[in-house]
């Protein structure tokens, strides 16, 4: 296949890769790197302080951070976008990569691009967002990053499913049960919705000591207040900011990852990171955990408490090593890049099929 010419849009919030918080961006990163590793020409266009083996164009000073959640938001996210495809019309690429969302795809859209548009959503998505994504499917390449994610809306035209990937180089697994520490982890945003009171039910159940590893959601914070702060007693203890190597061996060491989510959940990307790890996960069969976790092999789903309980007394039985291994395959950047490179030359080839005849 020959080198790409390939624009990756992201944000104007957080640099690739970002130093902590940036889901997104640490996405385009390691798709940015195996891209590159490849010998395609990336340039990544997002916030200042981006930086890697590829070419990134800042169009967002690092103030703009401090500007989310407050009403100068939107305006700023217009402003980045605007940027950036004015930026991709004055120069050459094959293909435009955007990972914005909605408001990206719009001026993706009807920004009369000489180059296919591919778009991958990152969240949720609700009945009105699946009448927008319907009406916009023959001008954009549309990628889910799960089945679980398309299924949330109807009769969208996607062109695939791409998981997310983590870069296992980043993590150090431990697969020697007898190397593990007696905790079990849950790493995710405290609110309702991840489950967190449940965690506390099973490690009390166990009688096994259990970490919470997470920020808690601005809209959470009564949820802390009454169902997680009281219990925090030294049997359950919570890390607020768990980054880096202090989140690779909270996470390598533990017995079990516990994910009690209660949505349906489009991804779960700590559920990767814990396996990769050599831990397994015990996940509630929601959202995408039943195209993450593969029962017996990298952890159990289940669909309540005495599940979960139940299936950390069977976590002797999960290799370790395997889980390791299997999880680094499904989810590593390499399998993450095989999907974009495929859907880039599916639109590559289906744009040149469209174009006008020469008259």
């Amino acid at each position: 296949m020959e080198g790409r010419r390939i624009a990756l849009i992201v944000s104007p919030w957080y640099p690739v890769p970002p130093g902590g918080y940036g889901g997104i961006e640490l996405m385009a990163y390691n798709l940015a790197r195996e891209l590159t590793k490849r010998a395609h020409r990336v340039t990544v266009l997002g916030r200042q302080g981006s930086r890697g083996p590829f070419e990134a164009v800042a169009l967002a000073p690092e103030s703009w951070t401090a500007q989310l959640g407050t009403r100068d938001q939107e305006a700023r996210q217009d402003l980045f976008l605007y940027r950036a495809y004015e930026t991709v019309r004055r120069r050459s690429f094959d293909v435009i990569h955007d990972n914005s969302g909605l408001t990206g795809i719009l001026v993706g859209a009807q920004a009369r691009l000489q180059a296919p548009l591919v778009a991958t959503l990152h969240g949720a998505l609700s009945e009105a967002e699946g009448d927008f994504l319907r009406s916009v499917a023959r001008q954009v390449n549309l990628v889910a990053i799960s089945r679980a994610q398309q299924a949330m809306v109807a009769h969208v035209e996607w062109r695939a499913v791409v998981h997310n990937a983590v870069d296992p180089g980043e993590y150090t697994p431990i697969t020697k049960p007898e190397e593990k520490e007696n905790y079990i982890v849950d790493l995710a945003r405290i609110t309702p919705d991840k489950g967190q009171h449940i965690a506390i039910e099973v490690a009390r159940r166990l009688n096994v000591p259990l970490v919470l590893a997470g920020k808690v959601d601005r809209n959470a914070i009564r949820y802390f207040e009454e169902k997680i702060k009281p219990n925090l007693d030294g049997h359950v203890t919570w890390r607020e900011n768990v980054q880096g190597k202090e989140k690779a061996a909270l996470l390598a060491k533990a017995k079990a990852m516990v994910f009690p989510i209660q949505w349906e959940e489009p991804f779960g990307l700590a559920m990767v990171e814990a396996m990769v790890s050599g831990t397994p996960v015990i996940a509630f069969a929601h959202g995408a955990a039943p195209e993450l976790v593969e029962p017996g092999v990298t952890g159990f789903l289940v669909k309540d408490v005495d599940g979960m309980v139940a299936a950390f007394r069977d976590i002797d039985k999960i290799d370790l090593a395997r889980c390791a291994e299997v999880a680094a395959r499904r989810f590593g950047p390499a399998r993450m890049a095989d999907g974009y490179l495929n859907v880039y030359e599916r639109a590559i080839e289906q744009a040149r099929y469209d174009e006008p005849p020469l008259s």
